[in-house]
């Protein structure tokens, strides 16, 4: 149904040396990580390889493919610009490459900021982008452990890193993460103090 080979080529064309490389990794990724619980590896991997096809657009150029699919954009969303890059990308991969599955779109549309009640994909997307194999922030090796132990202790472990790290810059925290944050305490720890 999806071709892989295609939607690589166009991001291939879209994106940085370093940009197509970590959708690669996280295309890959997300493959393994469908594989262990159980998702379609194929939804996944094309997730993955899209989830920053629009990453290196312009401010103008998201603004006129979220404003095509008429996706709504909120104040915060419009004022931080760190968020275009998942909506436009969802709608990128909507109207101009006709997909219409709502598990891919999804997954691309909150990729960075999670959001409440999550699917297994959008976990997938979240989690794959986090571990990926080009990744080498400070913290990724208690990352990759931490979904290692459990994709719960993966996103818990994520929400509270994008948390940390966005009010120590003192920029725009969206609240879906705050959202997600407080879903995935609920959800898989049942409101319990949890030991990273």
């Amino acid at each position: 149904m999806y071709n892989i080979q295609e939607y690589t080529k166009i991001i291939r064309e879209r994106l940085s040396d370093y940009r197509f490389y970590h959708s690669l990794c996280v295309a890959e990724s997300a493959r393994l990580l469908a594989r262990r619980y159980g998702a379609d590896e194929e939804k996944a991997e094309i997730a993955g390889i899209l989830h920053d096809i629009t990453k290196e657009c312009s401010e103008i150029e998201h603004l006129e493919i979220i404003k095509k699919a008429d996706m709504p954009i909120s104040p915060l969303e419009k004022s931080g610009k760190k968020f275009y890059h998942q909506m436009s990308g969802s709608a990128y991969a909507n109207v101009i490459l006709g997909i219409e599955d709502k598990e891919i779109l999804d997954a691309i549309r909150y990729h960075t900021t999670g959001r409440e009640n999550m699917s297994l994909m959008d976990e997938i997307i979240y989690l794959a982008d986090f571990i990926s194999a080009d990744r080498d922030y400070e913290d990724v090796d208690i990352m990759r452990q931490q979904v290692e132990k459990g994709k719960e202790y993966g996103l818990l472990y994520a929400t509270e890193y994008t948390i940390k790290s966005v009010v120590s810059k003192n920029a725009l925290l969206h609240p879906d993460t705050v959202n997600a944050y407080n879903w995935i305490l609920n959800t898989y720890f049942n409101k319990q103090e949890v030991n990273l």
